[in-house]
């Protein structure tokens, strides 16, 4: 599940693409703020801004190369925000 500031989505896209992921799941507008730092994402007049979510199932010999190239975009641009969580799937149909 990653969760960012709308001007990484074509980087985020890129990245799942090359390390294999074709299928994700993609919320264009998604809102919120950050639990350390960086600005709120509330589509606001005060806080334009907006957040996206892509969740993508992939299988576990890719997820650390995933993990490594959405780290790489985070430390690029870290005050736009982008955050992602690797949890287990236990069953999919």
């Amino acid at each position: 599940m990653i969760f960012f500031d709308q001007a990484h989505y074509e980087r985020i896209v890129e990245a799942l693409g090359h390390t294999g992921c074709r299928g994700f799941t993609a919320w264009p507008q998604v809102t919120g703020r950050g639990t350390v730092n960086g600005e709120p994402h509330m589509g606001s007049h005060a806080w334009p801004s907006l957040s996206q979510a892509i969740m993508a199932v992939v299988p576990d010999d890719r997820a650390a190369a995933i993990m490594e190239r959405l780290r790489a975009i985070d430390e690029e641009r870290p005050r736009l925000g982008l955050r992602a969580f690797q949890w287990p799937v236990t069953a999919s149909i």
